[in-house]
């Protein structure tokens, strides 16, 4: 019953947003400023029919996987070492803060210098994700109860069941919450690379053409591609780390 009020109250969001849309284009009434849903979810289902759609799609999909893959396994070693290590912690704390403040295009444009467009938007994927999931990660190791380190202390746990009963539990709400804001800005990362430096058959190459050539309904319909590839790929992603969750600790149980 939870479930299907809950679907019924994210169908009438989705209509009102929907509505509202479609109203404010017909009041604009000129597709080239702002076209209606009809029109984009049209021109989406003709992109969908062509292998260019989908090459594109799978290689930038391909390119921001790997980049957040990479920022993922990254980010985690680093908060593991920099909680052991308070002097690494030190070193690398301002490089990481200075990657967080420093605007996305700005680290596009400066490490285009050195790689090549096709590398550089699973680069700067990498780069954005790393820092969040290492703050976060750290912030769930430093939240770690004392005293049950100490009971396990007590009654010798081995490191590793030390860290399947304790740390993952801890750590895994901080962990989520990065993959939350992680994937989503790996997403925005990677396509913003992808504009900037124009690769060949990719997502961010066709919203950069459709700016140039002012096909704002092609440029709404590859905008709704990569939103939808974001959130499914976050659900998966999540889905799979709640399952591996609830194995590791049904296994810590037993």
């Amino acid at each position: 019953m939870k479930l299907v009020k809950r679907l019924g109250r994210g169908v009438l969001v989705l209509a009102f947003w929907l509505g509202l849309w479609a109203l404010l284009a017909r009041l604009v009434d000129t597709a080239l400023l702002l076209p209606g849903p009809w029109a984009v979810a049209k021109r989406l289902a003709e992109l969908a029919v062509t292998l260019d759609f989908w090459r594109a799609t799978a290689v930038s999909l391909l390119r921001v996987l790997l980049g957040a893959v990479l920022g993922i396994v990254t980010g985690v070693l680093l908060a593991a070492l920099t909680s052991r290590f308070r002097l690494l912690r030190a070193l690398l704390s301002p490089l990481l803060t200075i990657v967080r403040a420093t605007p996305v295009a700005s680290i596009i444009l400066l490490a285009l210098i050195w790689l090549g467009r096709d590398i550089l938007p699973c680069f700067i994927v990498w780069l954005m994700v790393l820092p969040v999931v290492w703050a976060n990660v750290s912030a769930g190791i430093e939240a770690v109860d004392g005293h049950l380190l100490e009971l396990a202390a007590v009654y010798r746990f081995s490191w590793g069941r030390t860290l399947r009963r304790i740390y993952v539990p801890s750590v895994m709400p901080y962990f989520l919450s990065a993959m939350r804001t992680g994937m989503g800005l790996a997403w925005k990362a990677g396509v913003a690379a992808e504009v900037l430096t124009v690769p060949a058959k990719s997502i961010g190459r066709y919203l950069y053409e459709s700016k140039l050539y002012l096909e704002t309904t092609d440029l709404f319909a590859w905008t709704a591609v990569v939103v939808l590839c974001s959130l499914v790929i976050e659900k998966l992603m999540l889905a799979a780390i709640g399952r591996m969750d609830r194995r590791w600790n049904r296994g810590g149980q037993a």
